[in-house]
């Protein structure tokens, strides 16, 4: 096989012309001059869901009013979005639905799996984790008088450590830094071994890798709709629970919606029977709406196929990066073997966010996580092996240029 970094440009370009998923670039916004390495913080926006926002606002809120949510049938909204989401995840349609935030939604399963799990106190997760999920598991820990035990790396120490101690095993697939994955199924059976649940955050996997949840006999998942999935800024969460505990698993937050009967307004709370009682407050209808929209775009793809370029991706980029950016102070991050890591790449480099700055100022946009991670996200919908080209030769002029010593890249942005 030819190595990639002996490819040109046009050789390249001409991958692009072959490309069986290429006509899915034409479905999203990209501004001109813009390489878009960023899709795994935000999707980009795609035609569809700019149409039906149109039409749901003008439409169904302009012309129904309230009687939209009979006429047009918002109440089930979270329901159909689910069954969307659901052969992304490995999930039955009955097994998903939509609403809240992923914090909101990790606290709810969580607190749910410790009652699950009466005399157990430990929540068993990885150092390193995705901020928010720990700072929630530390929450339900004090909510509930359990505690959240923190195990460094090296991963088979932290299976290592379950035991009959542990009540829920949370860990995220696709790890946000390193975009290492975890091997669901392996960690699952480990959890089950010991009595203990397992919760997935699957918000950096979902829409990119292949994900199969009951393959896995997984319990629990979560994840967010506004990455991979492309529903907008701050796009509702998702929730999977497994058939098997959606009678019995509670969660703290009794809203309306999760009622088995909301609209007879009793004032006693009843959970409904399935996975509706994890739903709390009204259906966020236009987010719900561009979610859902965004979500019509997989109906007819080939998940193995997307998963499949998008690995291609990023080993072009990692190759194309040691190639053309060598003694460059650049450290790659993300496991090398596709099987191993989600869809987007890291490299470490002592200069992280001002490098970061520059390329954005330079038309590649990235990002930069703490203390010195630059970030790229290989989104296979909408990304050309071509602009992985690009995006390496901005990289390659920004760190051989010393661009990112300007003044004006050194100021921390407020979001990075």
């Amino acid at each position: 096989m030819r190595r990639m970094s002996a490819f040109s440009r046009d050789d390249l370009l001409q991958r692009d012309r072959e490309d069986p998923l290429a006509f899915t670039r034409d479905w999203f916004q990209i501004p001109d001059g813009v390489v878009y390495l960023d899709g795994n913080s935000l999707g980009a926006l795609s035609q569809h869901v700019r149409a039906r926002l149109e039409e749901v606002i003008t439409a169904q809120w302009g012309q129904s009013l309230v009687r939209a949510w009979n006429a047009h049938d918002w109440i089930d909204l979270p329901a159909r979005v689910g069954a969307k989401i659901a052969p992304l995840i490995g999930a039955r349609a009955n097994e998903v639905t939509v609403g809240d935030s992923t914090s909101v939604n990790l606290f709810k399963l969580a607190s749910g799996a410790l009652a699950l799990r009466p005399g157990r106190s430990v929540i068993l997760t990885e150092a390193g984790n995705f901020p928010t999920d720990l700072y929630v598991l530390q929450g339900v820990a004090e909510a509930s008088g359990g505690r959240v035990r923190v195990q460094a790396l090296p991963r088979h120490d932290l299976i290592g450590a379950l035991n009959d101690e542990a009540a829920l095993l949370v860990l995220t697939h696709a790890h946000y830094k390193s975009a290492a994955l975890w091997p669901m199924a392996e960690a699952t059976q480990a959890a089950h071994a010991v009595g203990a649940l397992t919760l997935w955050d699957l918000s950096h996997s979902a829409g990119a890798v292949t994900v199969d949840l009951n393959a896995a006999q997984a319990d629990l998942a979560v994840g967010c709709g506004y990455k991979y999935l492309n529903g907008g800024p701050g796009a509702p969460s998702y929730v999977f629970v497994a058939a098997r505990h959606q009678e019995r698993l509670g969660q703290p937050i009794w809203g309306w919606m999760g009622h088995a009967a909301p609209f007879d307004f009793t004032d006693a709370y009843a959970p409904a029977p399935d996975v509706r009682r994890q739903l709390a407050g009204t259906p966020p209808i236009l987010s719900l709406s561009a979610l859902d929209a965004a979500l019509d775009l997989f109906a007819d793809l080939d998940m193995s196929a997307v998963a499949a370029k998008g690995q291609d991706l990023v080993d072009l980029f990692i190759s194309l990066v040691e190639a053309r950016c060598a003694g460059l102070d650049l450290h790659l991050m993300t496991p090398r073997d596709r099987a191993l890591r989600g869809s987007h790449v890291s490299f470490a480099h002592p200069q992280g966010h001002a490098v970061m700055q520059a390329l954005i100022a330079n038309g590649v946009i990235g990002d930069f996580r703490a203390p010195d991670i630059v970030r790229f996200g290989l989104t296979p919908l909408y990304l050309r092996h071509v602009d992985v080209w690009d995006a390496v030769e901005t990289l390659r002029h920004v760190l051989t240029g010393r661009l990112f010593e300007a003044p004006r890249f050194q100021a921390r942005q407020a979001v990075t």
